[in-house]
């Protein structure tokens, strides 16, 4: 609990040094869907080595933003990301059916002004990222000499790096693409270290995404 505090306080940190100077500021609301992309990290135990993470799928998100200066805004996200727990060594591998939810505050940084029609940007950010594992617990797993893909849920701090390509299709309507790196220490709750394993690396989540945004 602490931890989820802790987390919890940063989020809002962020929220509270970024909203204030948007209530002026013209607000963009928009939805997104695409896809997310994990990296592997290595686990190495007296049974052996190999590699834990989460699997390829789907991502969906949304968005609460506002343009707070000619080439800097700022928004409120979240992405809902399912993808199974995995541990893999060899050509044996063992999945867990979970997901995960983020949620972070960027800072965007446009080349180009608010009045543009197409506005490439960068952006960053933090926040905390929930990972879940969903399967129904089990007393046996395969290649649990390496770790233990569990029913739990566990928060992690979460940094948010993109580049993006906003285009407006008229005064209301306008579209976005984006290429996202949601990064996290690995959770290591929902995917439990075995007896003198270890787990090494951070957890990398490409997520690429289009969507529709509506100004108001």
């Amino acid at each position: 609990m602490r931890t989820i505090s802790k987390y919890t306080a940063l989020t809002a940190l962020l929220l509270g040094a970024g909203l204030p100077a948007c209530w002026a500021q013209k607000w963009e609301f928009g939805v997104l869907g695409g896809g997310g992309f994990y990296n592997s990290a290595s686990v190495k135990s007296p049974a052996g080595e190999g590699n834990v993470g989460f699997k390829n799928s789907v991502a969906a998100g949304a968005f609460l933003g506002s343009n707070m200066y000619k080439f800097i805004g700022g928004e409120l996200r979240y992405e809902y990301l399912p993808g199974d727990l995995k541990v893999s060594s060899g050509g044996t591998e063992a999945t867990f059916n979970g997901e995960a939810h983020a949620i972070h505050y960027d800072f965007l940084f446009h080349f180009a002004p608010t009045e543009t029609k197409i506005r490439p940007f960068v952006a960053g950010g933090a926040g905390v990222k929930v990972y879940r594992g969903t399967s129904p617990a089990t007393v046996t797993q395969p290649l649990q000499g390496l770790a233990l893909l569990t029913n739990t849920h566990e928060t992690k701090g979460l940094g948010s790096v993109a580049v993006g390509l906003k285009a407006q299709a008229s005064r209301r309507f306008g579209l976005r693409f984006e290429v996202r790196d949601l990064i996290t220490p690995f959770p290591r709750q929902v995917i439990a270290e075995a007896p003198g394993a270890k787990i090494s690396g951070l957890l990398h989540d490409i997520v690429v995404m289009g969507g529709i945004a509506i100004t108001f």
